[in-house]
């Protein structure tokens, strides 16, 4: 059990990939399969170690299409989590770069498991996909994408190619898109524990004006939400959103910490400008993942903080 997320059935035996899985939601996910005593192959950058307990752990550029497929032929796998790419934590990345490892490395994927007998595939997109367009929420959201960076737009020609191998070729297909992820092992660049390590300081806390709405989930949910996607009848071709369904201000949250921390800094709120493009609302549309899988996030903002806080308190000690 990691973090007290209960190990997932119906796992066992079961032979699964995870690419990317030395990041910050592959590795929990990883940990879960090993747990749920799947037979894991995972993949990364050389150089990186996974969670222990995989079959075998595989150095991969994702760019390398005659890599990819000798992977995928050792590991012979069932099911397939797709969260290798670039740019995740760097909005700034080059197109260039974004396109050939984020579409390139999911075009390489689908191709080789088009060849093979496989059961569920499930493609690791983003909430930024959605963008400024104004999101209907209850409903569809296929004509809403209008990403503001290129690893968004990546995601979304990533995408494309998904749902083009599932009409195409029946290939089993699913696409999810976690919202504003959170929890223990974050990188420490990434909003909440950076303000979670200036608080704990005593530090201030340069930030935007705090007004952009995020939809936070705690990464155990995010990773319980793609266990059940991947297990879920009827879903090929299907996109979900992997959030809770509730929108807050990022100034808000860091507030908050300020507060569960008794923080002697000060939160400069307005000190850095919006990135340009800047999207004001995120929210993930929770229903409708639910109805489909019978999922829901269950560690509200206040417990994920906690724990998050204590990790970073304890691990910093």
């Amino acid at each position: 059990m990691v973090s007290g997320v209960p190990v997932p059935v119906g796992w066992a035996g079961k032979r699964v990939l995870v690419t990317g899985a030395t990041g910050f939601i592959g590795r929990r996910l990883t940990r879960q399969l090993v747990e749920a005593d799947a037979q894991t192959w995972t993949t990364g950058l050389p150089g990186e170690h996974p969670p222990p307990g995989v079959e075998a752990h595989l150095p991969l550029d994702a760019r390398d299409g005659d890599a990819v497929r000798a992977i995928v032929a050792e590991a012979a796998p069932q099911v397939v989590f797709h969260l290798a790419a670039a740019g995740v934590t760097a909005p700034g990345i080059d197109p260039a770069l974004a396109l050939a490892v984020n579409v390139g490395g999911a075009l390489h994927l689908l191709e080789v498991l088009r060849e093979r007998g496989i059961g569920r595939i499930v493609l690791v997109g983003t909430c930024h996909e959605y963008g400024a367009r104004e999101m209907v929420e209850g409903g569809n959201r296929t004509d809403c994408y209008d990403p503001f960076n290129a690893y968004a737009a990546s995601k979304v020609a990533a995408w494309a190619f998904g749902r083009m191998y599932w009409r195409m070729y029946g290939l089993p297909v699913i696409i999810v898109r976690p919202f504003q992820v959170y929890g223990p092992g974050q990188l420490s660049r990434t909003l909440v524990p950076a303000a979670i390590r200036a608080a704990l300081a005593g530090e201030d806390f340069p930030m935007t004006p705090g007004q952009q709405q995020r939809d936070f989930i705690y990464v155990d949910d995010v990773v319980d939400g793609m266990l059940a996607a991947a297990a879920a009848p009827h879903l090929d071709g299907e996109s979900l959103d992997l959030g809770t369904g509730q929108a807050r201000a990022i100034l808000r949250v860091v507030e908050r910490i300020w507060a569960m921390t008794d923080a002697q800094g000060k939160i400069l709120a307005g000190q850095l400008p919006y990135r340009t493009g800047a999207v004001m609302r995120l929210v993930a549309d929770a229903d409708r993942a639910a109805h489909l899988t019978g999922w829901r996030a269950r560690v509200g903002l206040e417990e994920g903080l906690k724990r998050t806080i204590e990790m970073i308190r304890f691990s910093d000690d």
